[in-house]
């Protein structure tokens, strides 16, 4: 049965559907999640014994990180909701502000989410240049520190491990992974948000999320 899909490229533009769509209750994750460089704050099993009298399933959000960031949340009725944001530092704006306007983005979408359980995002080891580097390594310390503050546990995952997921290969290129996307119901033309959605099935299908 395919998913419901809805899609939005800021929260300021959703529409009611989505915020009721986001407001959810749920868990943690059952397995422990883990960055690139350091445990999640939270025992995941602490979390998790607080979810179990709930039931249904878990708030999950997927992250791509670049100066166009993509992302992806499944919501606990099972609905995934979907887009992208422009990160791109604006006219007089110092570099930082795009670390600080994503920060403000992820407690305005956990806001509206009521909350989110268990984040995973793309992890690059290699970059096409210096300045894309340094871009995606200030936006994963941003997300990791937002997460341990906020006690939601977290893990990267390999690009390609998600696009052996999404297509079959782990050499995918980009438009293969819209298309894998496409086939799953999702009605993307942004690789940023293919990818983030690649990323939430990848944990759907092996996290037991």
């Amino acid at each position: 049965m395919t998913q419901k899909s809805n899609s939005s490229h800021g929260l300021t533009q959703m529409t009611i559907d989505n915020v009721n769509l986001l407001h959810v209750r749920a868990g943690a994750p059952i397995e422990e999640l883990r960055s690139a460089l350091s445990a999640a704050s939270d025992p995941v099993e602490n979390v998790l014994g607080q979810s179990n009298s709930s039931g249904g399933s878990l708030t999950v959000l997927a992250i791509d990180l670049g100066t166009t960031t993509g992302w992806a949340l499944r919501a606990r009725d099972q609905q995934i909701a979907h887009g992208f944001i422009s990160l791109k530092p604006q006219r007089f704006e110092g570099g930082g502000m795009r670390f600080l306007r994503f920060k403000r983005w992820l407690s305005e979408l956990k806001g509206v989410a009521i909350d989110v359980h268990a984040v995973y995002f793309e992890e690059v080891r290699r970059h096409a240049g210096v300045d894309a580097a340094h871009v995606y390594g200030g936006l994963m310390a941003t997300l990791t520190s937002w997460c341990e503050h906020h006690k939601v546990p977290y893990q990267g995952v390999p690009v390609g491990t998600i696009k052996k997921h999404a297509t079959g290969k782990g050499n995918a290129s980009k438009e293969d992974v819209i298309a894998a996307m496409r086939a799953l119901g999702h009605p993307v033309t942004d690789d940023n948000e293919a990818d983030a959605l690649a990323i939430l099935h990848w944990a759907i299908d092996t996290q037991e999320v």
